[in-house]
């Protein structure tokens, strides 16, 4: 009898944490959720050389929400005039605080050996504008969350980077 008890208490608790931690998953989704805004604010080149090149993209997150938000990770494509330079996955974690801002970093590592020939035709003007895109999936959320998408398209100009 004493066994069945516990039994049943156990399985109670189970069942009380399941719900909490189903209704917790419940209101992240619930429709007063503003996406985050995600902006990417610095490429620093961390390492250059010819096979191998090491960025760090940094972003800036903000949370326009009134609870703090927990993000699990980012996956991104990097792009220049449609050629596809970088693509990746950060599985970093960290909350965001209610109504504020955080800055994180993502290492990338690429090659752009294979890229050589149309990026040195694109510096052959380094007064002409070149085009970027950044694609990307933010997911957010502590067990259960949605995936905020970003798109960032600008250009830059690949003279304003070279020294006189």
């Amino acid at each position: 009898m004493l066994y069945q008890a516990q039994m049943i208490r156990t399985i109670s608790l189970l069942m009380f944490f399941g719900l909490i931690l189903g209704l917790a998953g419940c209101s992240s989704l619930s429709s007063g959720f503003k996406d985050p805004d995600v902006h990417l604010i610095e490429v620093e080149v961390v390492r250059a050389k010819l096979l191998e090149q090491r960025f760090v993209l940094r972003f800036r997150i903000d949370n326009p929400n009134p609870a703090s938000l927990s993000v699990r990770g980012l996956s991104y494509n990097l792009y220049l005039n449609e050629m596809k330079l970088a693509d990746g996955e950060s599985n970093a974690r960290f909350t965001v605080p209610a109504k504020g801002h955080l800055v994180f970093e993502v290492p990338v590592r690429t090659n752009l050996w294979r890229h050589v020939k149309p990026i040195v035709k694109l510096l052959e003007t380094p007064e002409q504008p070149i085009r970027y895109r950044l694609q990307g999936e933010v997911k957010t959320g502590f067990l259960f969350g949605r995936s905020v998408h970003l798109s960032r398209n600008g250009e830059i100009i690949p003279g304003d980077f070279i020294p006189e």
